[in-house]
């Protein structure tokens, strides 16, 4: 996202719409901040009659905050007569009654009247008073229509940009049938009877575990309120399994690579070694053995392991771009990045001819599909992060 909302890849209306009239503004701010809220709503024709602090004004072009193009197109002019001279149907807006007969209409009917003279091949106007005491009468006489706005009538000032706001978006709304810029994405499909039913099973199992269901004679009731908590969110296939996944995530407890473990860094040294020798070669009776203690590897990083990881999430050249521990097809690499095509390996003192024959076919089989496979020595990492980090940076450049 550019800024708070602009994103000037996109193009905007271009509409015909009124002009524009501020009637002797004091601050150059306020005309800076009545260009954004024309630029908003696609109104491009400012005219400025007599400013106070001379034009141009650079507190103005501050204030607008890119809408240049409108500040670039003002017209002056020395008095009101001249500046609305060429109007066929003019509005005056104001707070205050000034006694004078003739229609007051709220901002939606003035944008539905404007849109009718246009197709008259009309020119409309809408006069904005000053700062502090808006229009005078002989201003407001010259109008054909008053504008006022449905306010708090013990605080009913408005600022100068705020009233042009106003008035920009309903005729603005009227103009492109107050369509959205954005809706909601579209959502996976719905959750099938079946997946609801098989999420419930795990929870309340899961909750059982824990005894939540608590007292006996409360356990049904209970039942029926959780369910209905799922039943009215109206899942989708997703939400669903993003729910699961919760549920096991807190009952088999944190899997991260710096919490939950068991091992120390040593162990967990043995661990990964004992892994790459027997790993590749295990048998069908033995795989869910050696997945079994795969995973209390994740959760178990080796010193080096652990030291690596922090720097590649909090230094800011690789932040967010390396992953621990994930697959890439049927290898698991110490640290990938998909973002770049690289997987870094951690090479220990003192590894046997089967982990470094394993490494090289994981190795062989990466580089056959792009990926860029970077070894450390366990020794050089923990004795020289910063040479290891700065040769990865490199890496990464390259890539680029």
């Amino acid at each position: 996202m550019s800024g708070s909302g602009t994103d000037k890849t996109k193009s905007g209306f271009e509409l015909t719409g009124p002009v524009v009239i501020l009637v002797e503004p004091q601050l150059g701010e306020n005309i800076g901040m009545a260009a954004r809220a024309m630029g908003n709503f696609a109104l491009t024709r400012l005219r400025i009659v007599n400013p106070r602090d001379g034009w141009p004004n650079i507190s103005a072009q501050r204030a607008a905050s890119g809408a240049d193009h409108i500040l670039e197109r003002v017209e002056l002019f020395d008095t009101v007569e001249q500046a609305v001279a060429d109007c066929t149907l003019l509005f005056a807006t104001t707070a205050r009654a000034h006694d004078q007969a003739k229609p007051v209409v709220a901002p939606e009917a003035a944008a539905q009247q404007m849109a009718g003279e246009f197709k008259g091949g009309g020119t409309v106007g809408i006069l904005f008073g000053r700062e502090r005491y808006g229009l005078q009468n002989e201003e407001v006489a010259l109008a054909n229509r008053i504008i006022t706005f449905p306010v708090n009538p013990g605080f009913a000032s408005l600022n100068l940009a705020q009233a042009v706001l106003l008035i920009g978006y309903e005729w603005f709304k009227l103009q492109t049938a107050g369509a959205l810029p954005f809706a909601m994405p579209e959502r996976s499909e719905p959750a099938s009877q079946h997946q609801m039913q098989a999420f419930f099973d795990n929870l309340v199992r899961e909750l059982d575990r824990v005894e939540f269901l608590r007292p006996a004679e409360k356990r049904e009731t209970m039942l029926v309120n959780l369910r209905n908590i799922f039943t009215r969110m109206d899942p989708t296939k997703q939400d669903m399994h993003t729910l699961h996944g919760v549920v096991m995530a807190i009952a088999e407890g944190r899997k991260g690579p710096a919490k939950g473990g068991v091992l120390d860094g040593a162990q967990a040294t043995r661990l990964r070694a004992l892994l790459a020798e027997h790993g590749q070669g295990a048998l069908p009776s033995e795989s869910g053995t050696v997945r079994g203690l795969a995973r209390l590897l994740r959760r178990n990083p080796t010193d080096a392991e652990r030291i690596l990881w922090q720097a590649l999430t909090s230094d800011r050249r690789f932040a967010g771009q390396f992953k621990r521990q994930t697959p890439v097809g049927r290898h698991i690499p110490d640290f990938v990045s998909f973002v770049h095509r690289i997987a870094i390996e951690l090479i220990n003192s003192e590894e046997t001819e089967a982990i470094a024959r394993d490494r090289a076919g994981r190795q062989a089989w990466l580089e056959a599909r792009d990926y860029r496979v970077i070894t450390m020595k366990v020794g050089d990492v923990e004795g020289d992060l910063a040479a290891q980090l700065d040769r990865l940076e490199t890496g990464v450049l390259e890539r680029r």
